[in-house]
């Protein structure tokens, strides 16, 4: 694990690298011209000597030569300052330029914590580690997942029987088990249950009981909430009831 997480660790510091040159390629260069700043200072200290010799220099007799050598040393001069003042401010760009591409290439949050005292390469490492930490962790947590043994349950060795009806009697006659299965042991022989024509008629007496008494409504719903049967049973015991109410309307 520790192995996983150095890899994951140079990985994202890679991808933070990577990203900050991009960052810092969309800086806009700038492009110096001329003469380095160095040159034109000691050519301007050579003209500025000159010059400085040109006017102590005396002549009995007007020299136009000399007025021309002081007027020439003194532009030249001039367009030294100005070449010199170029030189600066282009330097000064090229300062700021150099300034916006490092802070594009650190990360804008390892720049928000280096606030607090710490070192920004340790920022990046320490973030990288932990990020590397969450990942390993969260596979580890998968793979336990994915590796823990699953209880087993019993299988089944046999299904389960549907009611049989018999359709010219009417008599339901219904069997609680199982079928065995060729593998699986014997049950015990079916035993039948009661015949549910006894249970409908005492349901019938009840439910006609209830509502002669006034205390029942003879509908499917609510003869199905007082003896707590099916939809069907409840529907059978409502057709028992109006056919036993039938002889005595027509009488």
């Amino acid at each position: 694990m520790a192995a996983t997480c150095y890899g994951h660790a140079v990985f994202f510091l890679l991808a933070q690298k990577h990203a900050g040159e991009v960052r810092a390629a969309a800086v806009p260069a700038v492009v110096t011209t001329g003469r380095n700043p160095a040159v034109i200072a000691a050519d301007r200290a050579t003209t500025v000597a000159r010059l400085a010799r040109v006017t102590e220099r005396r002549c009995a007799e007007p020299c136009p030569s000399l007025r021309i050598e002081r007027a020439t040393l003194g532009a030249r001069l001039d367009a030294i300052d100005v070449e010199a003042t170029e030189a600066k401010r282009q330097e000064a760009a090229q300062d700021r330029a150099d300034a916006e591409r490092a802070a594009a290439v650190a990360d804008p949050v390892t720049e928000t914590l280096t606030t607090f005292g710490i070192q920004s390469r340790r920022v990046d490492l320490l973030a990288g580690l932990a990020f590397a930490a969450v990942l390993e962790a969260v596979a580890c947590f998968c793979w336990v997942l994915a590796l823990r043994p699953v209880e087993s349950s019993k299988p089944n060795t046999g299904a389960a029987v549907t009611p049989v009806m018999n359709i010219q009697s009417p008599v339901v006659t219904e069997y609680r088990g199982y079928v065995p299965d060729a593998s699986g042991p014997l049950p015990p022989p079916p035993q039948p249950v009661a015949a549910v024509t006894a249970d409908h008629g005492d349901d019938v007496t009840r439910v006609m009981a209830e509502i002669a008494a006034g205390r029942l409504r003879p509908t499917v719903s609510e003869i199905r909430q007082y003896l707590g049967c099916s939809q069907s049973r409840a529907a059978a015991v409502r057709k028992q009831i109006g056919d036993s109410a039938q002889p005595a309307l027509n009488q």
